[in-house]
């Protein structure tokens, strides 16, 4: 028997908050999510600043859902991934949301910053179409179907 995918009410969509200003780079990464038959919401914002409201449900995002994953880009205009990353992971509820950081940068200085700062995972974007898909069905067998993660 498959293990329980998580601790979330079971008529609930699965929330993905992808965090990337790159728009190629988001409809790629959205078309290769949905390849995969579960489904879920994915909500796509283009700054720090507009991660941190949805978050916090501020602004244009006051209606926001809580996202029961993170997909964050680097080199974010404005508020930049790692004060992001330092945010959600110190604030008391939202530490609990699992953060995958999905770049390009193969740095070893952004890889250890983002462990630093408490990402769950850092993977590198590969420029193969075919090996995104793979990446992402990585993704989602492990954080949707897979992982038990907390529901608040």
């Amino acid at each position: 028997m498959p293990p329980t995918p998580s601790m979330m009410p079971p008529n609930r969509p699965f929330e993905i908050l992808l965090v990337e200003d790159d728009d190629g780079d988001a409809f790629l990464t959205e078309h290769s999510l949905r390849k995969g038959p579960q489904p879920f919401n994915l909500h796509v914002v283009t700054t720090g600043e507009a991660a941190l409201d949805y978050l916090h449900q501020r602004a244009a995002h006051a209606a926001a859902t809580r996202p029961d994953l993170i997909l964050l880009d680097l080199n974010l205009p404005g508020i930049d991934e790692k004060t992001v990353l330092d945010k959600v992971k110190s604030h008391s509820t939202l530490r609990r949301i699992p953060v995958v950081v999905l770049t390009s940068s193969r740095a070893e200085s952004d890889i250890l910053r983002s462990y630093d700062l408490h990402a769950n995972t850092y993977m590198v974007k590969p420029g193969d179409p075919g090996i995104f898909d793979r990446m992402t069905k990585s993704i989602r067998d492990y954080w949707i179907d897979t992982a038990v993660l907390a529901s608040g």
